[in-house]
């Protein structure tokens, strides 16, 4: 597991909720590995009651399976779960380009996102995927908010955890071939955005939030343990 400081303010339980969440996210905790309570409130430092409150919690969202007698597992990766949640977040993108390129978006803000963009250029290059990916959902929650409906893109966010699992395992296995192609999305992204054609904003983030189902196959071939 990685594990970072808790943050000011931040009890045992969220503490513990956010530390096993990251790391199934991140495959830190790969999908079908055990999670004992003993080991996980060793290594947070916590006793054991905020960790099985947060086990109850990822059992809730699907990221864990607690199963009497046996004990608690990391959930493997339900396509199904993807599907939904790439159905919710294309909906929702869509609209925002749309709403981003009828009413245009300040120059400020399509600055921040040049500036996040050259970001992901240079992360892409030194391969760090987890910063990569950190820069992506970045960069997503900057065109919400360049519409104001950020409020939006964090009801999305709380919904993307199977998601995210499958971005990662993308990242962290095609490397530097996935990273350009995410860098270079991007650029269109903002490239129709300066043009405010709408046409060409929803074909490439249709494009661009589509492209797990180009990789699913091999992805499957190569982790066959880590899907249902």
């Amino acid at each position: 597991m990685k594990i970072t400081e808790k943050r000011t303010g931040e009890n045992a339980r969220t503490y513990a909720n956010r530390m096993i969440m990251n790391n199934i996210v991140n495959l830190e905790l790969p999908p079908g590995a055990g999670l004992s309570e003993n080991e996980l409130s060793i290594q947070l430092n916590l006793s054991r009651t905020p960790v099985r409150e947060a086990l109850i919690e990822m059992a809730r969202i699907g990221l864990v399976e607690i199963i009497p007698k046996k004990g608690s597992f990391v959930t493997k990766i339900d396509y199904d779960f993807i599907e939904e949640a790439r159905f919710m977040r294309l909906s929702l993108e869509n609209s925002v380009m749309s709403l981003a390129c009828k009413e245009g978006i300040s120059s400020e803000a399509l600055g921040r996102l040049e500036e996040n963009l050259e970001q992901q250029r240079k992360t892409a290059l030194i391969l760090e995927d987890a910063i990569l990916m950190e820069l992506d959902n970045a960069f997503h929650q900057m065109l919400f908010d360049s519409v104001n409906k950020v409020r939006i893109y964090r009801v999305l966010q709380s919904q993307m955890v199977h998601f995210d699992r499958f971005r990662i395992l993308s990242l962290k296995t095609l490397k530097a071939a996935k990273a350009s192609i995410t860098v270079n999305d991007h650029d269109n992204i903002l490239y129709a955005l300066r043009k405010r054609d709408c046409e060409l904003a929803e074909m490439v983030m249709t494009r661009h939030l589509t492209r797990h189902q180009v990789e699913k196959k091999d992805l499957i071939d190569i982790y066959p343990d880590y899907f249902l």
